[in-house]
Order: structure tokens, then sequence, then C-alpha cells
């Protein structure tokens, strides 16, 4: 089993994990927010189009998981698999007829502030590293976005990022 773990820039990275023929990634945020405003941002379709794309989560199990990030191309069509009110969020972030990649979303108080912890998974073929690094980038925009300055994505902290989890995997 690879487990690795990095400090960049003085701020913590994710861990990447292989577990039976799937890359296991976490990436943690402490965000100095209250949970149901953390919530809302990953569900709430006005919220997603300021640091994700545009699209639309069903809040059930079963619900339907759609987000059309139409500058690369990119749709995401898929079902959720986990929910639970202001805690669980889970879908697969694949497109019909691709792979499953569960991204799952948990969110925990911590006084006034949330412990976001995002786990996600892809096959051991596919680069983790592209994955860990683009949602380090949406990270970033999500805590721009609910501080209320939202931003375009940073690609240069997508390449700083990558770069450091190809190194990881490497290891």
């Amino acid at each position: 089993m690879l487990e690795v773990e990095t400090m960049s820039n003085n701020e913590s990275l994710g861990i990447i994990k292989q577990l039976d023929g799937q890359y296991v990634a976490t990436l943690e945020r402490e965000i100095e927010h209250k949970v149901e405003n953390v919530w809302s941002m990953l569900v709430d379709s006005s919220h997603l189009l300021e640091w994700l794309a545009p699209g639309t989560i069903e809040l059930r199990v079963g619900g339907s998981a759609k987000l059309d990030f139409v500058d690369s191309g990119i749709i995401i069509d898929s079902k959720v698999s986990a929910f639970e009110e202001e805690k669980i969020l889970e879908y697969s972030w694949s497109g019909p007829g691709e792979p499953e990649r569960p991204v799952r979303w948990e969110l925990q108080s911590e006084g006034g502030a949330t412990r976001l912890t995002l786990r996600l998974s892809c096959p051991i073929n596919e680069d983790i590293a592209r994955s860990c690094a683009g949602w380090e980038a949406h990270l970033m925009m999500l805590l721009a976005a609910i501080e209320g300055v939202p931003i375009k994505f940073p690609f240069e902290r997508f390449q700083e990022t990558r770069e450091v989890y190809k190194d990881m995997i490497l290891e």
C-alpha cells in the first residue's frame, strides 16, 4: 500500500493511498465558517457555479448529480450514492459509461468552524495527480467563494500541485 503526504508552502496537501486497484486521495481543510454555510456551497446550484461548475445535485440517495464544465467539455452525470444532510454527500465524478470515480464530501462542526474532508477515488490506470490538483484548485475556489470573493480557476495552483502529487506517486 502506498501512502504519502507532503507539505507545500506550509499548506498540507492530500494523502494518496492505493487500495484494491484504485487510488484513494483524502484532502482536508478547516474552514472558518459554520457547517450550514459550507454545506450550502456544496449543494446549492447558485453556489456551485461560483467555485465548481454549473449544475444541480438532488439531495437524496439515488438523486442525480449533474455538472457541466463548459470550458473543458467535461460533463458529470451520475447519482448521489451517500447523503446525510449537512454531513455527507457522495456522487461519482464520472459521465455515463465511464468508470466510477466516487467523490465524498464530509463535514464536521468544530465550534464555529467546519472540518471539510474530501475523498476521491479513481482507477489505478488514471492520473490521480491531475485529479488531486484539480480538486486542490477547486478547493481554493471554494474558500474564495465562501469569503464572497470568487476567483477563476487557479491554473498556476493546479500546475504546482500536480507536480507535487506526481512526485508523491513516484516515491
